[in-house]
């Protein structure tokens, strides 16, 4: 049987960004931090999995939650340096699908 030539680090990272919903949610908070509800809205993803996402992606450091304590507590997530850093791919796959994903 013949081995996988596949790095590692490629074959993670490929798996961590197809993870459903989780290339959508950080696509929408390049623009700016977020809370909860925003991100729901914008994308259309049910409470549970974007909690289950946002908690995945905070362990993957690639999210950071703040919290605000005012009445009531406010919570925005944000994109971490390393978070930030997949803009550029990001935008890459958000310009080929402009030319080439046609949609019915």
């Amino acid at each position: 049987m013949k081995k996988s030539i596949l790095c590692p680090k490629f074959e993670k990272a490929v798996t961590m960004l197809s993870q459903r919903w989780t290339a959508l949610v950080i696509y929408q908070m390049l623009e700016a931090p977020q809370r909860f509800g925003e991100i729901q809205a914008a994308i259309g993803i049910s409470g549970k999995v974007l909690s289950d996402r946002l908690k995945d992606m905070e362990q993957e450091d690639l999210i950071k939650r703040d919290v605000y304590p005012e009445t009531p507590v406010v919570i925005e997530y944000s994109l971490t340096e390393r978070g930030r850093s997949l803009e550029p791919v990001l935008r890459d796959i958000e310009k080929w699908a402009e030319e080439w994903v046609k949609i019915d």
